[in-house]
């Protein structure tokens, strides 16, 4: 069974830093567009930073320039460095990825369960 599992999560003043890391574990072939969401209170959840297998990237306006998405193809993780955090910044995580593992089941848009990031004033 394929799982993404999220980490990294925390509280933090603002101004401060954190670095998340999702890690799919089980039988991977190939891991392939992988992102990050996010859902604060009482919002929807949207997609903050993606990337793809080769390493292209798109963040929303929201953390551009203050975030960086990152990559292990190796280690089949995906990073995100979370700078200069502000209080509206607060939310649940979600790691989100295409997947396709060596028995040639596709996990489209597979979920981690999510990870708590809460900026303080």
């Amino acid at each position: 069974q394929v799982q993404l599992v999220e980490s990294g999560g925390g509280v933090v003043q603002a101004g401060g830093s954190l670095r998340l890391s999702c890690a799919a574990s089980g039988s991977i072939f190939h891991t392939n567009a992988m992102g990050w969401y996010r859902e604060g209170p009482g919002s929807r959840r949207y997609l903050v930073a993606g990337i793809t297998s080769d390493g292209s990237t798109n963040y929303d306006d929201s953390v551009r320039g203050r975030f960086t998405i990152s990559r292990d193809n190796a280690k089949n993780t995906m990073y995100l460095q979370m700078n200069s955090l502000k209080p509206e910044d607060t939310a649940v995580y979600y790691c989100n990825a295409d997947l396709l593992d060596f028995s040639g089941h596709v996990y489209t848009d597979y979920w981690g369960q999510g990870t708590l990031v809460t900026v303080s004033t």
